[in-house]
């Protein structure tokens, strides 16, 4: 079974556990909508927008939002929950792969792309590829999970302690947030600011692990910590390609409400 179907299987099975599940709920979306800003007219692509939760909120907020997947299991499970939620708006949901995205390049006034690269066999493409379809002067928001905390420490335990042990998703990466701020900045981003959230702690070996829910109530307690927060959030911005230092406008103001 190639990755793709590797991925349609992940996906059903996730969906039937909880098929009324709003993804879009999820604390890494939480944030971002902190960083969002009005969206009203914008063009946004969501980037393995999965079963299609946080499409249906970007709708909600206005924005002309096309949804992309590399799973068809999960756009088929986006869009019947989309036609149930009898948004009011035409969903434009297209199966494409991060690494080589069926879209014209400078698309796209702002990309989302969320719990996701970790999942990419060739993250540089991806990072390029988001770079290419966004206009002069968008924004990407974009989260992953960081392993430089005790939960890092926790899986390098686990993985000493039960080496054959496979991942839930049929492919995930390790990474830290210095790893993805080198791969960004690599693949031509600019990056305006990072944050974080969960800030978790293993307590006892097969018990879920303690959040610190109190310390992310606070914004610069948790802008202070971020580097050590499990989900890692950075908004980056696409410069003018006139090559004159300047970047174009495009009337994306976004930044903590």
């Amino acid at each position: 079974m190639d990755l793709r179907g590797a991925y349609d299987v992940w996906h059903r099975r996730i969906f039937l556990q909880n098929p009324m599940h709003d993804d879009g709920s999820a604390p890494w979306y939480q944030l971002v909508r902190e960083y969002l800003g009005n969206v009203s007219g914008l063009r946004v692509l969501e980037v393995a927008c999965g079963r299609g939760g946080f499409v249906r909120a970007l709708e909600q907020a206005g924005a002309r939002v096309t949804g992309c997947d590399f799973s068809m299991e999960a756009l088929r499970a986006a869009r019947g929950k989309l036609a149930g939620w009898n948004t009011g708006r035409a969903s434009c949901l297209v199966q494409g792969d991060i690494q080589c995205l069926p879209f014209a390049e400078n698309t796209f006034e702002l990309v989302i792309d969320c719990e996701t690269i970790e999942h990419v066999p060739d993250e540089q493409s991806a990072l390029r590829e988001m770079y290419r379809v966004t206009r002069p002067g968008g924004k990407l928001l974009l989260t992953t999970p960081n392993y430089v905390n005790m939960m890092g420490a926790y899986e390098v335990y686990c993985k000493l302690r039960h080496p054959g042990h496979k991942d839930d998703q049929p492919f995930d990466r390790r990474q830290s947030f210095v790893h993805i701020l080198r791969r960004m900045r690599s693949a031509g981003w600019s990056i305006l600011c990072t944050d974080g959230t969960v800030h978790q702690f293993p307590v006892l070996p097969g018990r879920n692990p303690w959040r610190w829910k109190g310390l992310e109530a606070s914004p610069q307690m948790r802008k202070l910590l971020s580097p050590i927060a499990l989900h890692y959030f950075v908004m980056a911005e696409k410069a003018n390609d006139s090559g004159n230092g300047q970047v174009a406008s495009t009337g994306v103001h976004l930044g903590p409400q």
